[in-house]
């Protein structure tokens, strides 16, 4: 295997946000940017061709792989019909915060969200601090 081809990349996250169609994304992308640089400490960085928008990296092997993969701690994908939040960590397992959030999907590692004003603001930066702050449980990706 050649690699991971999601990368970080040296893209500008602000001309990105600014190529957003929808007005109302391009401003819940910047809150998020500002929230997700407070809680983590790391500079937005855009994340390959799908553009992904990412903070900070961490180190991590596949289930009986050799090669070393890096991947965001913590990030976010402003898309069409949702924000994707990607988390490193499984959500469900988060009970005291998930029914505190709002309107908002789940999968193993991601929120999806439709805008920022349907979500507690307070409650997503717990979910972000929590991911922030793990031990990256979320490794079997094979």
């Amino acid at each position: 295997m050649a690699g991971l081809a999601t990368q970080e990349t040296d893209k500008s996250v602000d001309k990105y946000i600014e190529s957003v169609d929808n007005a109302s994304k391009q401003a819940d992308a910047k809150i998020l940017v500002d929230l997700m640089e407070k809680v983590t400490g790391h500079p937005a960085k855009i994340w390959g061709d799908n553009f992904i928008i990412g903070f900070g990296k961490y180190k991590y092997k596949r289930k009986q792989g050799k090669e070393e993969y890096e991947w965001f701690n913590v990030g976010f994908a402003p898309r069409k019909t949702k924000i994707t939040v990607y988390l490193t960590m499984d959500i469900s397992q988060q009970e005291d915060l998930l029914p505190k959030l709002g309107k908002v999907k789940y999968g193993k590692g991601c929120l999806y969200i439709n805008k920022l004003a349907d979500v507690d603001l307070s409650i997503l930066e717990k979910l972000i601090q929590r991911s922030a702050e793990a031990e990256w449980g979320i490794r079997d990706f094979d």
